[in-house]
């Protein structure tokens, strides 16, 4: 994670002489910028969330009341942050790819890397034990294992089908989704 890091910073400074004094930093869903942020902040913005996710990836054992807890799943807690920082690794490139003159459909690039992401973190539900920060938290999972167990069994399946549904539209042309949004109120009304 930590290499994860210090090859953004590294990106970032190699690319920041070839960069516009404002740069795109968000993409609407039909892949266009709709977004700027000056040069310095769009560079290194993200490389210091990263940094940030690191220590918070590093303090959360030591800050969970059931620490032991994390530790019973501590290789999956790994694996989930190691996945994690791939993908803001890989969103960051793109960034920076696309801030340097290349041209690509950025939603499509992102859906198999989400996907990923998606399944590793349904994988890591199903693995997780009772803790503060990590999973689906909610007064009842917090109080009672069996009730954490059986969210995160049910939760874990769903982010894994989500991460199926991800990867099956990356196939649909973008023109199949225009027809969603106006259909949904003459749907409404014949309901």
């Amino acid at each position: 994670m930590l290499l994860l890091v210090g090859a953004a910073f590294c990106a970032g400074f190699v690319v920041y002489p070839q960069l516009p004094e404002r740069i795109a930093s968000h993409w609407n869903v039909e892949g266009q910028a709709d977004a700027t942020l000056s040069k310095t902040w769009g560079i290194f913005l993200f490389p210091l969330i990263m940094a940030l996710l690191f220590a918070l990836y590093a303090a959360i054992p030591y800050l969970d009341p059931l620490k032991k807890n994390i530790q019973s799943f501590r290789r999956q807690y790994n694996l989930f942050w190691l996945i994690f920082s791939i993908f803001m690794a890989y969103v960051y490139a793109l960034s920076l790819l696309w801030n340097i003159g290349s041209r690509f459909d950025i939603s499509r690039m992102l859906m198999p890397a989400i996907a990923v992401l998606w399944y590793v973190l349904g994988s890591v539900l199903q693995q997780s034990k009772r803790n503060w920060f990590m999973g689906i938290r909610t007064p009842w999972t917090l109080s009672n294992d069996v009730v954490w167990h059986k969210t995160h069994q049910l939760g874990g399946k769903l982010f894994k089908l989500s991460a199926l549904i991800v990867l099956v539209s990356i196939f649909v042309p973008s023109t199949a989704w225009h027809f969603l949004p106006s259909s949904f109120p003459r749907l409404a009304q014949r309901l």
